[in-house]
């Protein structure tokens, strides 16, 4: 709260966001739609014990224009996300590789049209912590695989962006994409030290008990996901999405904190949300 009124006084130097993209994934359970989360470890120096969707900042190499390409053309997307055609390719190609890198999920497809299937093999896991590591980019893991980027299962969900007071700011885009038929989670250790599947309901209902602690865009997320069904529904859903970033102002000598679709101020205990990595 010391930072927020120091940044009310002017005295904080507002940095410039990354861009980076957050990927919701979804898959029908016995007991109604259900999440993927991550555990943020303890020794994160942000949003530490926090459970986050995957996701994380944008690599310069997710830039590159000759990466394996399947759906909706850069350009419409460019039109969905409120940026130029160079940047929404990165953001799509950001959040196919940080879901892998998180998840061990892959929205690719094989250059014959097949849906990438199991990906819990030796070789997979190889590949994966060379994304980590940055040792590869991702284009050039898909090229050597004759893999393309599936950006058709993905959908465009919201927009949030980190308060100015923030010292680590980033620019984030939201998509939701169902879990592949032939595939399945695994914990892929990393940021995070626990993963799970949990219905919408019981991961908001552990929130609120205090039990599972999570960030103003994931709680966000999770309330606006209790008013589906079925995957299904969520994917076909049609979305008015603009920039929602949390603003402090002073009333009644009292810090409240508010963001750009809340009529009422939001609880000061939750900090904003960061990519997963």
């Amino acid at each position: 709260m010391e930072q927020i009124r120091r940044y009310l006084d002017g005295a904080v130097d507002v940095v410039e966001p990354r861009d980076a993209a957050t990927v919701v994934l979804l898959r029908d359970g016995a007991r109604g739609l259900e999440v993927y989360l991550l555990r943020r470890r303890t020794s994160m120096a942000f949003g530490a014990g926090m459970h986050v969707f995957p996701g994380g900042s944008v690599d310069a190499r997710d830039r590159d224009a000759s990466i394996g390409w399947v759906g909706p053309d850069p350009s419409v997307w460019a039109r969905q996300l409120s940026c130029d055609t160079d940047l929404a390719r990165a953001l799509v190609c950001a959040a196919v590789r940080e879901t892998f890198e998180e998840s061990g999920i892959l929205l690719a497809s094989h250059a014959g049209g097949a849906m990438v299937g199991d990906t819990t093999g030796d070789d997979w896991e190889a590949d994966r912590l060379a994304l980590v590591d940055g040792a590869t980019s991702f284009s050039e893991f898909l090229a050597r695989r004759s893999l393309v980027l599936r950006a058709d299962l993905l959908r465009s969900w919201a927009h949030w962006i980190t308060p100015e007071w923030s010292s680590r700011r980033f620019d984030t885009r939201f998509f939701v994409a169902a879990l592949p038929g032939k595939q399945q989670t695994r914990d892929v250790g990393g940021e995070a030290d626990h993963v799970t599947w949990l219905p919408v309901a019981e991961a908001l209902a552990l929130h609120r008990d205090g039990a599972l602690t999570v960030m103003t865009a994931t709680a966000t997320t999770l309330r606006e996901l209790s008013g589906f069904a079925t995957v299904a529904s969520v994917l076909a859903a049609e979305r008015r999405i603009r920039p929602i970033m949390r603003r402090a102002a002073v009333v009644d000598g009292e810090v409240r904190l508010v963001h750009d679709t809340a009529e009422d101020p939001l609880p000061t205990a939750s900090p904003p949300e960061p990519p997963a990595a």
